[in-house]
């Protein structure tokens, strides 16, 4: 079992930022892939960003160039720097892992944390 905590969601006003971390416990791996979800109302769960041990990493269209994923594999931590937030921005931000590499896909990855709130204001 492998537990997954999120921290860092808030409101925020547009243009701001918001650094989201994820703790990771229990029975983790290195070598697995962390990445970070989204999923705002009346839409599907989508990628936000993953990351593998060796530093590779794939980013949404939709955040390149605002947000960064970066990983600690001594600590099992990863975060989220999330700069020039949209109000399209807005919505539950989940912390994953899974032994899939640079998985793309919600079924790509075995662990959840319970998600944090992510609120834009205009």
């Amino acid at each position: 079992q492998v537990q997954l905590v999120e921290s860092g969601g808030g409101l925020v006003q547009a243009g701001g930022s918001l650094r989201l971390s994820c703790a990771a416990s229990g029975r983790t791996f290195s070598s697995n892939g962390m990445g970070w979800f989204r999923q705002a109302p009346g839409k599907q769960r989508e990628l936000v960003a993953v990351i593998v041990s060796g530093g590779l990493t794939i980013t949404a269209s939709s955040v390149k160039g605002r947000f960064t994923i970066s990983r600690d594999n001594v600590k099992n931590m990863v975060y989220l720097q999330m700069n020039g937030l949209k109000p399209e921005d807005t919505a539950v931000y989940y912390c994953a892992t899974g032994s899939h590499g640079l998985g793309q896909r919600p079924g790509d990855y075995d662990y959840w944390g319970q998600g944090t709130q992510v609120t834009v204001s205009s």
